[in-house]
């Protein structure tokens, strides 16, 4: 298995780079590899290959792995949605990034909470780009409002960018548009302070990072 993993990842940062390159040689993109395909053992064996960021899709999910991994110095992301009778678990975690702030009543609940607690914790505006019923995220024609409005009334929430989740379709142009429309948010938001555009899963990747994304969640690919 440790040489299945080995080979996924290579293939996958390969696969990254070429990309990378294409868009501009300075660009750096982080990878974040998505555990919920996996186990602890495999995740411990992506360390020693050098992997460091990882993902969890549940709170439950992400507070064991944590938990079980805790003498790893690993870099926890937050990046499924977050129910609101999950939010005091989730400050309890302290997430390096939470990924999936997917609205503002989201954002005024999280706020309110770090604030009793004294707490902060850095997050990303979701985008639902494809404006897909199926998908969580503020509208792209609200993003830069709701954003400001976080930065406004939410300073116990520190918005490093955005996030969203490619067009479920098999049109590689329909996706690309969804991934140009974010990455033109938060291009605007840039002199905001935003420097995080979280954009392509396993099926994806390449294309979003085609259209500008700095940070990919990958997990299939990885672990399969």
């Amino acid at each position: 298995m440790k040489q299945q993993l080995n080979k996924n990842l290579d293939e996958v940062i390969w696969n990254i780079e070429q990309a990378r390159i294409h868009v501009n040689e300075h660009h750096i993109v982080k990878l974040v590899a998505v555990g919920k395909y996996s186990d602890e053992e495999n995740i411990k064996t992506l360390y020693a290959l050098g992997q460091r960021a990882f993902g969890e899709n549940q709170v439950q999910q992400l507070e064991e792995r944590m938990h079980h991994l805790e003498a790893l110095p690993l870099e926890w992301h937050m990046i499924g949605t977050l129910q609101s009778n999950k939010i005091n678990k989730l400050i309890e975690l302290r997430p390096a990034l939470f990924q999936s702030l997917d609205s503002l009543k989201l954002a005024l609940a999280l706020n309110q909470r770090l604030a009793e607690k004294n707490q902060s914790m850095n997050a990303l505006l979701q985008i639902n780009s494809a404006n897909e019923a199926s998908k969580s995220g503020v509208s792209s024609d609200e993003a830069l409002d709701i954003y400001a409005q976080i930065q406004q009334e939410c300073p116990n929430i520190n918005l490093k960018g955005v996030m969203s989740i490619g067009a479920l379709s098999e049109d590689r142009k329909v996706i690309q548009n969804s991934f140009e429309s974010t990455y033109k948010i938060y291009e605007s938001l840039k002199q905001h302070g935003a420097k995080i555009c979280s954009m392509g899963m396993s099926n994806d990747y390449e294309l979003a990072i085609q259209c500008g994304s700095n940070l990919v969640r990958v997990g299939s690919k990885i672990f399969k």
